[in-house]
């Protein structure tokens, strides 16, 4: 029983001490006086009632139960050393990233392989959540979420904005002559009419009245599978440009109009633990997104913590 063995410092000098047969080297390797040593010796035994060591001039003999007892707890020792070992290793290498399907799969799928060329030795686990569910904040080494603030005492950076403006495929908007004015998109499909971005646009660019109540509705809560309908051809999608960029490069999207709206105090943030500020591997993913996004155009502040 827990109750019958002696303090755990006192068996940690003993395991130090039976190594090494020297109170002095314990010390050394445990970052304690040899006389500090000694008296968790004094006191492990005293708890044993028996003495471990034989005291001799110059050097320490362990007794009979004295050795039978390190055996057994030098083997233990060795075991939890590995342990800790591997798990702490698994723990340094091994990246576990949440993040919403569209930034998974619009920028990270496309960009991963750079950050595991820079970073050979580091494992990525990238556990994208769907439209519906919540981001694994406390499960995830980092995580990427847009609708969902990080939970308060959080660091986090802002990195992309909530930026929207409507996009069409090219073929789709040729089935009405082309797109000239924002009323012109309201003779096509809307894809998820539901979505308050779509209010918000139509109504910075004119039309608050704008009727979105004839299309089905639908909400796909992910902009990768909005742009995806668009591209097929099955719709207007209100999107973030900058995750399109080589959709609209590629010809598969046109954006009809140069407004752009912002939805306020919206962003995709990318968020980590306090616990894992200083962790190498959490440091070095965080600086490559931010470095990836300067390479776009983008500007991110240092992380700092959620406020109440």
């Amino acid at each position: 029983m827990a109750a019958n063995l002696p303090p755990l410092s006192a068996i940690r000098a003993f395991e130090a001490a039976s190594r090494h047969l020297s109170f002095t080297k314990a010390g050394d390797e445990l970052g304690m006086t040899q006389a500090a040593v000694s008296y968790q010796i004094k006191l492990f035994e005293e708890k044993l009632g028996f003495a471990v060591f034989e005291r001799k001039t110059r050097k320490i003999e362990l007794t009979p139960k004295g050795a039978l007892l390190a055996e057994g707890v030098v083997d233990a020792f060795g075991r939890l050393r590995q342990v800790f070992q591997d798990v702490t290793a698994a723990e340094a290498t091994e990246l576990v990233i949440s993040s919403n399907t569209t930034f998974a799969v619009n920028w990270l799928a496309s960009r991963m392989l750079s950050f595991q060329m820079q970073n050979p030795d580091i494992a990525v686990r990238l556990v994208s959540y769907g439209p519906w569910e919540k981001p694994a904040f406390d499960q995830a080494d980092v995580t990427i979420s847009a609708c969902y603030p990080p939970p308060k005492g959080n660091l986090f950076i802002p990195i992309v904005a909530a930026e929207f403006t409507p996009m069409v495929s090219p073929q789709l908007a040729e089935t009405i002559g082309g797109i000239k004015t924002p009323s012109d998109l309201l003779k096509l499909p809307i894809v998820d009419p539901d979505d308050p971005w779509w209010r918000i646009w139509f109504s910075a660019a004119g039309l608050p009245d704008a009727d979105l109540a004839k299309w089905p509705t639908s909400r796909m809560g992910s902009q990768a599978l909005e742009a995806n309908r668009a591209i097929a051809g099955q719709g207007v999608a209100i999107l973030t440009p900058y995750f399109c960029r080589q959709a609209l490069r590629d010809g598969q999207l046109v954006q009809p109009f140069d407004l752009i709206c912002e939805a306020e105090d919206e962003f995709w943030a990318l968020s980590y633990q306090p616990l894992n500020k200083n962790s190498r591997k959490v440091r070095l993913f965080r600086d490559w997104v931010v470095s990836e996004l300067k390479r776009d155009g983008l500007e991110c502040p240092d992380a700092k913590p959620v406020g109440p």
